[in-house]
């Protein structure tokens, strides 16, 4: 490593935090809710209710890496040299907001249907698995787009 890099390596150890756990988080929910969700289903005697308990412990620990991935691009965003652009504070707040009701009410919700499917009785009431399957995609759109927008904001 050349000293210039060098020198921006230590003269903005927010940027980094925050770049780096952005495209951290985005590959942690894309791997998750955009492949192994549907894949486990597809494999070889993996039935509906083994599926759905491995989606509910893979799910709930997902939820609680993403919780530690806010915080530490919080870290990254108060260490930054500069103020966050708008339109970065808000794909960061939206990411931050989507995680929240993802926690609070879809989560819950969705373990409950994932447990009476599990014990083989119809779910009655309303699925929040659509909702929900949006806002991965917005979240990570999200990070992505202010990931991007952070690295043209201090490399260009």
């Amino acid at each position: 490593m050349d000293m210039a890099s060098q020198g921006l390596l230590h003269a903005m150890p927010g940027l980094w935090i925050a770049l780096a756990i952005s495209f951290f988080w985005m590959g942690l929910v894309s791997a998750i809710s955009f492949m192994e969700a549907w894949l486990k289903f597809r494999a070889p005697g993996v039935t509906r209710a083994i599926g759905l308990s491995i989606g509910k412990r893979v799910f709930t620990a997902l939820n609680k890496l993403e919780w530690i991935c806010l915080l530490i691009l919080a870290v990254g965003i108060i260490l930054l040299p500069d103020k966050l652009a708008l339109i970065n504070a808000i794909c960061f707040a939206l990411s931050a907001l989507i995680l929240l009701v993802q926690t609070i009410f879809w989560l819950p919700t969705l373990k409950k249907q994932a447990d009476v499917l599990i014990e083989g009785k119809a779910y009655t009431g309303k699925s929040v698995h659509v909702p929900y399957v949006i806002a991965e995609i917005i979240k990570v759109l999200a990070l992505f787009v202010s990931a991007l927008l952070l690295g043209f904001q201090h490399f260009s």
